[in-house]
Parts: structure tokens; sequence; C-alpha cells
């Protein structure tokens, strides 16, 4: 297959900077009781950084409507900055650990912090009273290498761009077929922002990214789907095995990248067994891509540049996961992870308005003529976890229909319970638990036994996927409440599709899985969790 080439363009420069890297770091597990002191650049060597215009990077001719605007700069982005690590995360105070050669080695522009920058930062990281989310401590206590660092690096906007010029060059047997696809968490947050609906913005949206050179836009609705049809099926064999399989209940659900790290470093046994083992929306894509997709275009799976647009940043690290490399073709199913933020970003830095990008129509699988919309699923911001399992366990196990679900406000807004009853008894109790303190408590009830749920939806952040710190934060890093509710309308806008009535998947468990109980959909669809054992030689990495 002969590559597209679009638009022209210089290639990148050296030294030309990557995306935003801004994600906090912190030291929890059982007890809050660490500080964290973080080295950044100033506020003006920050904007400095990211006004460098997009001239020098290789992208293509957008096509507009009418005369492009000036740019309004993105939330005032800040780059990459590494956190020292404390020499114990149960220490009352915090010391700064020196500088190994190989940290330094990584973030060398990093060094040049006054005294009074690391105090502020230090004083903002202080974790009081356990005002912190789960993402927090991702990177904390060794969890992420320095391998995995300068992996993680790679996840930004400077690799999008060096495949787009590799592409404009003449050299073919470098040329990929970059595809990227949507989250639909993300469609919400370019609606807000440039006060248009939803669905003339995934137009629009795509026919940005096709202008800078990119060959196919999808939407990860339909991996969605595959998520949530095998995670519905493991529920009720669980819940039938929960008599002779101590960990068969409770189940925890998987699609959160933050739940599911903090779980394998910090939880260990206790938790690993009852994560439910269906694939994030995110795997399930790269799968779909790397090896469906491939095969149907004629093209080899190397030959592919996938890129996932999503509101959180914990997704570029569940990018480098072992378990998200294909088993059929041992290639990595997503190259690089880009949040709504950055792709934003990228329109401003080119002084373009979404409003004035000529749309695109999404691209289809298939390959199938006709409008592709973008969809979403029932549940409340996020890819409906606990009512798609609620009512699907209510209807198989004990016969009922449920229509509506009504939610119960525990503790806060971001742990409700709904439950099911029959004969006056309840039979079923699921939970909703967003946010880290919301997951800290749910883990100490299950340390005790006192646990009465059978299936929880775990999320990292308030709010749920929308309010992701890739798309959802003010320029002093806090949640941007006005945005997300902006946000919320507009998600709940968008048409529900039903996975189950969707009558591609059930033609690709056939023609690609080989059937929905077959040894393929176990490879493809599903993983393992593994304890992660401590590192010696890490840093710990800011969003």
């Amino acid at each position: 297959m002969s590559l597209l080439r679009r638009g022209g363009g210089s290639s990148v420069k050296d030294g030309a900077s990557c995306g935003s890297l801004t994600h906090s770091g912190g030291c929890v597990y059982n007890k809050l009781l660490a500080q964290l002191v973080s080295i950044r650049k100033s506020p003006k060597e920050n904007q400095a950084l990211w006004t460098r215009p997009l001239n020098d990077c290789p992208v293509g001719q957008i096509r507009t409507v009418e005369e492009e605007k000036p740019a309004v700069r993105w939330g005032g982005g800040k780059g990459p900055s590494v956190d020292m690590k404390c020499d114990k995360c149960t220490k009352d105070k915090c010391t700064k650990k020196q500088k190994n050669n190989e940290n330094e080695s990584l973030v060398n522009d990093t060094k040049n912090a006054t005294t009074s920058e690391i105090e502020e930062e230090s004083e903002f990281h202080r974790l009081a009273n356990a005002k912190i989310f789960l993402s927090d401590c991702l990177a904390c206590d060794n969890c992420v290498t320095s391998t995995e660092s300068r992996q993680i690096a790679q996840q930004c906007q400077e690799e999008f761009f060096t495949v787009l010029g590799l592409n404009q060059r003449c050299d073919v047997s470098k040329h990929k077929v970059l595809v990227v696809s949507i989250s639909p968490q993300s469609v919400p947050y370019f609606a807000a922002k440039h006060c248009i609906n939803v669905t003339e913005v995934i137009q629009r949206l795509s026919g940005f990214l096709k202008g800078l050179g990119v060959h196919y836009v999808f939407n990860m609705t339909l991996a969605a789907d595959f998520s949530l049809l095998e995670s519905q099926r493991e529920f009720v064999q669980r819940f039938h095995q929960r008599s002779q399989d101590q960990h068969a209940l409770p189940m925890f659900a998987s699609a959160c990248p933050g739940w599911i790290r903090y779980a394998e470093k910090a939880l260990g046994s206790l938790v690993l067994p009852h994560i439910c083992t269906a694939k994030s929306p995110q795997q399930v894509m790269g799968s779909l891509i790397k090896d469906y997709f491939a095969k149907k275009q004629q093209i080899s799976p190397e030959k592919i540049f996938h890129v996932v647009i999503t509101p959180c940043y914990d997704k570029k690290l569940e990018a480098l996961g072992e378990d998200f490399h294909s088993s059929i073709h041992q290639i990595q199913g997503v190259d690089c992870v880009l949040t709504s933020g950055e792709i934003m970003q990228m329109m401003e830095q080119k002084s373009l308005l979404l409003t004035k990008v000529e749309p695109a129509a999404l691209d289809n699988i298939f390959e199938e003529i006709g409008d592709v919309c973008i969809a979403r699923h029932d549940g409340r911001g996020s890819d409906g976890f606990l009512e798609h399992i609620f009512k699907y366990a209510a209807k198989e196990i004990f016969g009922i229909e449920v229509k509506e679900i009504t939610y119960k406000t525990l503790r806060n807004k971001d742990f409700q319970e709904v439950t099911l009853e029959k004969d006056g008894d309840v039979v079923l109790r699921f939970a909703a638990t967003y946010g880290f303190r919301n997951i800290q408590n749910m883990v100490y009830k299950l340390k005790k036994g006192k646990f009465p749920y059978n299936f929880i939806e775990v999320l990292a952040c308030p709010g749920g996927c929308l309010n992701g710190k890739g798309q959802a934060m003010t320029e002093d890093r806090k949640m941007d409440k006005d945005l997300l509710h902006q946000m919320e309308g507009m998600y709940t806008s968008l048409p529900v599709q039903l996975p189950e009535a969707n009558m591609h998947v059930q033609m690709l468990y056939q023609e690609w899985l080989q059937g929905r109980n077959s040894a393929k959909v176990q490879e493809v669809l599903h993983r393992e969790y593994h304890a992660l054992s401590e590192m010696s030689n890490s840093i710990d990495i800011k969003w």
C-alpha cells in the first residue's frame, strides 16, 4: 500500500519541546504522611517553552473556511518536571534526595529552579488532611522506572510531529500510516471550549487531524463495547462461582489505569484477584487497529502509528504496560497518547479556531459508506461500567429488567451505591467510587472484611473521566468546575449506544475473534495483573 502524503512543512528541529507533562506527585499508601518537593521551570520559561510556533513542526495544511484568528494560550501549560524522591514514604518530614547521574541526565532542563519556587511547590504538594487524588501517588515509591520515564517522555506532541515529518520525506521505508482514535470523553471538552455541539465538533476535530497529515480518524466507542460486554459476562461468571472462589467477589472495574497502577504497586494480593480481567477500551482499540484493521488494509502492524486522544495523562503510562502489547504480533497497540489539552495546544499555537476548520467525516473501520457518529454509553461521564453490568446481572441472574438506575449518595457525591431488591432482600449491591480518598476508604473496609459490595466502578479522578487532568484543570491546577459542568451537559447530549445492539461487535466476535468463547477472545480482550516489586532506579514523574 502506498502511504498518503499531505501538506508541506519542515522537519522537527532538534530540541523542540514535547507535550505538557503536569501530573501531581506524592507518596501515599496506608498513611498520608509525606511531602514532596517539585522542581520546575519558572513561569516565564514555561511560557517561552510552550509558545514556540508550530511552524517548526512538519504539519500539513489545515483547510479553513475563513481567515485564521489569533491564538489564546491553553491553561499555562508546564514543561517536563521531575520530583525528587523521599527516602521513605512514611517519614513525618520529607528530605530531598540528591540527584544521581541518571536522573540528572533525564531532567537537565529543570535544574535551574529557584529556592522560592521549590518552597512554593513543596507547600503546594503537602499532603494535609488526605486531600489528594489517586493520580498523585502513581509515580511515587519508585513506581516509575527510569526506563519507563524515557518511554513516557515520548508520549508527546514532538513524537507525533516526528512521524508526520518522516511521512513527508522521500524515504518511503520510514513512512507510517497515521491512525488517531478519539475517546468519547474528550469530545465534550472541545465542544465546551469552542461553544459548538458535539456532533459538529467531532467532524471538525477530524478535519484538523487530517489536515495535519493523519490518514484515519476513528472513535473508540466500538472498543468500549467489547470491554463492557466482556466485563458483564465475567461478573455473572464470578457471581455464580462466589461460593467456591473467595476471590470471585467483589469485582473491581479495570478501565482506569490510575487505579490499576495503584493496585498493582500498593495493594497486591488483597485486590488484584478481584479486578476484572477485561482490557480497557484503549487497550482493546490497540488490538483492533494493529490486528483487525491492519489485516483488513493489508498493512504490516509495524507500519501503523496509532495515536489515542484521551482526557487522562495516566493513559500514557497504560500504553507502556507489558500486557498492552499484542501477544499476536508482539508490538505495542498504542504508540502515542495525547491528552485533549495537548491537542488544543496544537490548535492554539497554529492560531486556529476549531470552528474555522473544514469538517471531515470520521472513518469507518469496516469501510462502509455513510457518516460515522460518536456515541456514549449510559453512565456518569465515563463508559458506564456500573450501569451496564448492573442491568445485565439483574436480568441474567435474577430475571429482573432494570430500566432506570437510582443512585444513593453515601459519604459524598463521588461515593454512591446502587442496590437491587427481590422479595424484600437486597440481592445486588454495587458502588461507584471516584477519587483517592474514597478509594482509600474502600480498601480499608476490604481489609477489615466489612465490604458489602458485589461490584465497584473505581476511577482515580473525582467526578470521573470527564474530569481527567488532561482537560479539566484551571491554570493553578485545580478542578475547573464550570468547564466540568459544561462537559457533563454536552456528554449527556451524545446518542446512547447499547453494546449488545452493536451488530459490528457481534460480527467481529465471529470474523475476528473466532467466537464468544474462543481462546482468541481471552488472548485479545483479557489481561492479567501482577504485583509490581519496588524499583530502586526510579524517578518521580510529575505530569
